[in-house]
């Protein structure tokens, strides 16, 4: 399964692509930068967790977007070129992973 972990995409990102996932990115990162004032000023448990919760339903749909680029062009190329078994197992354990 390592031959199926490339160093970049088959199909390379669109400059567009790239700056969704980017924007996306940098939005969480402020997010994130704001739970850490909450801790310093000692804000409510309640509303620190809330935020928190907010960050990784943020960080899944990032997660799934990278996920669905990767199965729409990079699995696709590989069941396409007779490697799609190994493809799809690689895809699978991925998920797995990120879905726990």
């Amino acid at each position: 399964m390592d031959e199926f972990l490339h160093d970049h995409p088959i199909t390379p990102r669109t400059d567009a692509e790239k700056q969704q996932v980017v924007n996306r990115l940098k939005r969480i990162e402020g997010q994130v930068r704001g739970i850490q004032k909450m801790v310093e000023e000692d804000r409510y448990c309640v509303d620190i967790l809330v935020q928190i919760s907010a960050i990784n339903a943020a960080l899944k749909k990032v997660g799934f977007t990278v996920a669905e680029r990767h199965a729409k062009h990079c699995v696709s190329h590989a069941v396409k070129s007779g490697e799609g078994e190994e493809a799809i197992e690689e895809l699978l354990q991925v998920m797995k992973q990120f879905s726990k």
